[in-house]
């Protein structure tokens, strides 16, 4: 099939929670759809990403986990919460695209932090973002706390219920179309009206 999702995990720490549910979710979704799973980790652009007043200023490296960001066929988005909020150098990352590049593309959103608090971060600054740009948001965020992991790995069933739920709903954007011959009949031309 081809094509690829790209994760952009908005964490400068090392290990990152955040990095853990990006690559889950890119995982899940890159096996669903038959694509190739990417991520981006925002802590190996930041000394260039940081400096960048324009993309053109951003070093090769950089540029090419821009381009490869906006030529996805789906998006994983993920901050960790800062004081009730993305984070900047995630924010400057997406200030430095096109404002057009994202139209129609279908994104989940993720957020971490740590604890429940937080949980409307995906809705009430994650997805209003993503608005900016006419992605497609996912119906389904996902939101997780220091208790959805142990020992640096994702630990509640509950969450991973919910991410493949979410996963569930990118399959109008990447599952391949019926053939002509096998798509069904309007209602219509067979007098179901």
């Amino acid at each position: 099939m081809g094509g690829r999702i790209v994760g952009l995990s908005g964490s400068i720490s090392r290990p990152s929670r955040t990095r853990v549910l990006v690559e889950a979710a890119v995982d899940r979704d890159a096996t669903r759809y038959g694509r190739t799973p990417s991520v981006i980790e925002l802590s190996d652009l930041a000394p260039s990403l940081g400096s960048a007043a324009r993309p053109s200023d951003l070093n090769a490296a950089a540029k090419a986990s821009m381009e490869m960001f906006v030529s996805a066929d789906a998006l994983v988005l993920g901050s960790p919460v800062y004081k009730g909020s993305y984070g900047g150098l995630f924010k400057h990352f997406l200030d430095l695209l096109d404002p057009l590049s994202l139209v129609g593309k279908p994104v989940l959103l993720i957020a971490t932090g740590g604890g429940p608090r937080h949980a409307l971060v995906v809705e009430h600054q994650l997805r209003p973002l993503l608005g900016f740009f006419e992605a497609q948001t996912l119906a389904t965020g996902i939101y997780a706390s220091d208790q959805d992991f142990r020992d640096g790995t994702l630990a509640s069933e509950l969450l991973l219920e919910r991410l493949d739920r979410a996963v569930a709903q990118f399959a109008p954007f990447l599952s391949a179309p019926l053939p002509e011959a096998a798509a069904p009949a309007p209602a219509y031309a067979a007098g179901r009206a």
